[in-house]
């Protein structure tokens, strides 16, 4: 099933229990927030939620729409994402036709194709236009948008639909870009700078012209996924929500800009951005997990708000994972991984691991057919488009499921020789990476975990040794490590058993002093794997551990490796260990808005 609006989406979503309408009232500072981040770190994403009763505000808010695989699935209209990337690997496969058999076999195909493209419908037919206001009516604050976490500076739009075109106006631009809300009338438009949507700002700013923009929110479900997908530069992202749902999307032409916009959208936000006025944006708790650094960026004046008689809000939060965007992303993973095969024929499967945050570790499988072929799969992914972003990309053969991180682990701790299979590179990082001493580029890690063939140095085989007791090693642990808070020995079973320690660092270099003297202790040699964590860290929980080994590393600065052991540093890094960025804070809620929402919990969800 497809959809012409949100709202045939929210009530097919209601339809299948997918829906929990909450009516009891609520804040959009924060409060909703810490509602959402609870349900969306509930098994299998918990339910999407329509917040009926916000203070400040007629309007109802909508979050987490996607945020489990049913509801992403049923957003696209697939059973499965797999259809779509089937589908788009049968048109990138199309080949000429050399007969008239072959020409009348290829004419449906290219028909449906030629739906795909948008369309633009009259004001009547649109939707999104039954309330217009403009000049001294314009007010963002009748719209309950979120402040998301207690040190955003202020409210962000997070899930705006940003329509845009190149100073040529050939190219349509359409991303998703958060806004800061300054007042009434104005926002920050805060794109990173890799972004097109920067790209064409650059434009302009060097011809002095005004930039015009509109903002959907709230548009039809392909809509909204296709304009967080990452197409190659020039390609129409409506085109891709055409593709999605088997018909073109109808757009409109704005009230005061010459742009066009989804016709059924909630609401539209129209206006321009001036490109010799900047303004400090952020922070702002990003779906890394931290808070992304404060900033200039461009400021956007809002010069029309039209909406539904009845709008909702479409909203969403991003933080420490799971939360929406990972459903988002695995969709993505799925859809492209055909256009990835173009290029690099030999992938058989990715997976962007939840804690990986997407730029921060991919696996790939591939067909190995000669030496070294994983290392040059890997150096050209660091090559292309936004994989170029991504920090630690891991190999394996065509017959290892990429998607079962549990046979990942028991590959790397038993069968990886960490003198030969990780190789480090340098690069571009994500702006919002912030492990490397500066911004913007740093270290990188491949780790080879193919089998070895004919061409190849045979790997050093792993011996087996005499694992001593737990609480052996963790009094060894006590002993020799004063500052150490908490250890804990897991994986214990395979070769290289790992151990965790909770480091209370007060000064430089403590962590690598620290993997120095494990790589030396003798009465440690039976462990394999030391993972130097910050002392607030919980040991136990496995998914915040692996988060902080994808979040924290710069691999050539922190990792040691010794006789087939490694020390990983994960600790916090400081201005006197050469670190030339502000290391950001977590993400946590208050302590006043996580205790009222335990107050009203019952009320809200009955779950």
């Amino acid at each position: 099933m497809n959809y012409d609006s949100l709202r045939e989406f929210i009530t097919r979503l209601e339809s299948e229990g997918e829906l929990v309408r909450i009516t009891e009232p609520v804040s959009p500072i924060l409060e909703i927030a810490e509602i959402t981040d609870r349900v969306s770190k509930s098994p299998d994403g918990g339910k999407a939620l329509l917040f009926e009763n916000v203070e400040g505000s007629h309007m109802p808010v909508l979050i987490n729409a996607f945020g489990s695989w049913r509801r992403i699935q049923m957003a696209l209209g697939v059973s499965s994402l797999e259809k779509i990337a089937r589908e788009v690997e049968r048109f990138i496969k199309i080949a000429p036709p050399a007969t008239l058999m072959d020409k009348a076999k290829l004419l449906p195909m290219l028909l449906q194709a030629s739906n795909f493209p948008s369309k633009t419908v009259s004001a009547k037919q649109a939707t999104c236009q039954e309330v217009v206001m403009t000049g001294d009516a314009v007010d963002l604050g009748r719209i309950p948008i979120l402040q998301c976490w207690p040190d955003d500076a202020g409210r962000f739009i997070t899930y705006p639909i940003v329509i845009n075109r190149s100073l040529d106006q050939s190219i349509r631009n359409v991303g998703l870009y958060r806004m800061q809300v300054y007042d009434k009338n104005t926002t920050a438009m805060h794109w990173h700078i890799h972004k097109d949507g920067a790209h064409f700002f650059h434009e302009y700013q060097k011809a002095n012209q005004r930039m015009e923009v509109a903002v959907a929110i709230g548009a039809d479900p392909a809509s909204c996924y296709a304009a967080s997908a990452p197409l190659p530069y020039g390609i129409d992202e409506f085109l891709l929500a055409g593709f999605i749902r088997k018909k073109a999307v109808p757009l409109v032409k704005c009230k005061t800009v010459d742009l066009e916009v989804p016709a059924h959208a909630e609401i539209v936000l129209e206006g321009y951005i001036d490109p010799a006025e900047m303004r400090l944006e952020g922070p702002f708790g990003d779906h890394t997990g931290y808070y992304s650094q404060d900033g200039d960026y461009p400021v956007f004046h809002v010069t029309a708000i039209t909406h539904r008689k009845d709008p909702i809000y479409l909203t969403t939060i991003v933080g420490i994972p799971p939360q929406e965007d990972f459903y988002l992303g695995k969709a993505t993973e799925r859809i492209f991984l055909p256009l990835l095969r173009t290029q690099l024929p030999e992938i058989v499967d990715m997976n962007m691991p939840l804690e990986g945050v997407f730029h921060n570790c991919v696996i790939v499988s591939l067909e190995k057919r000669y030496p070294m072929q994983a290392r040059r799969i890997m150096t050209t992914l660091w090559g292309m488009g936004q994989m170029s972003f991504v920090k630690t990309i891991i190999a394996v053969d065509a017959d290892v499921d990429v998607q079962n991180e549990a046979e990942i682990l028991k590959l790397l701790l038993n069968e990886v020789d960490l003198e030969q299979d990780l190789f480090f590179s340098e690069g571009i990082l994500d702006v919002l990476n912030h492990a490397s001493d500066q911004a913007l580029y740093g270290s990188k890690l491949g780790i080879d975990a193919t089998r070895k063939i004919d061409g190849e140095t045979p790997r050093t085989i792993l011996q087996s040794g005499t694992q001593p007791p737990d609480s052996e090693i963790t009094g060894r642990i006590k002993e020799k490590f004063s500052e150490v808070r908490s250890s804990r020995l897991i994986h214990t079973s395979q070769q290289r058993p790992i151990l965790l320690i909770a480091l209370n660092k007060t000064g430089p270099g403590q962590g690598t002093e620290c993997i120095r003297n494990f790589l030396e202790d003798d009465a440690l040699q039976s462990v394999g794997v030391l993972l130097v964590l910050e002392a607030h860290v919980d040991l136990d929980n496995a998914s915040q551990v692996i988060w902080k080994l994808f979040n924290n590393l710069d691999p050539k600065r922190d990792i040691q490796i010794a006789n087939q052991r490694i020390g990983i540093d994960l600790t916090r890094k400081l201005p006197e260990e050469g670190y030339q960025q502000d290391w950001p804070e977590e993400i946590v809620m208050s302590d006043d808005i996580i205790q009222k929402v335990d107050q009203k919990w019952h009320k809200l969800l009955n779950l």
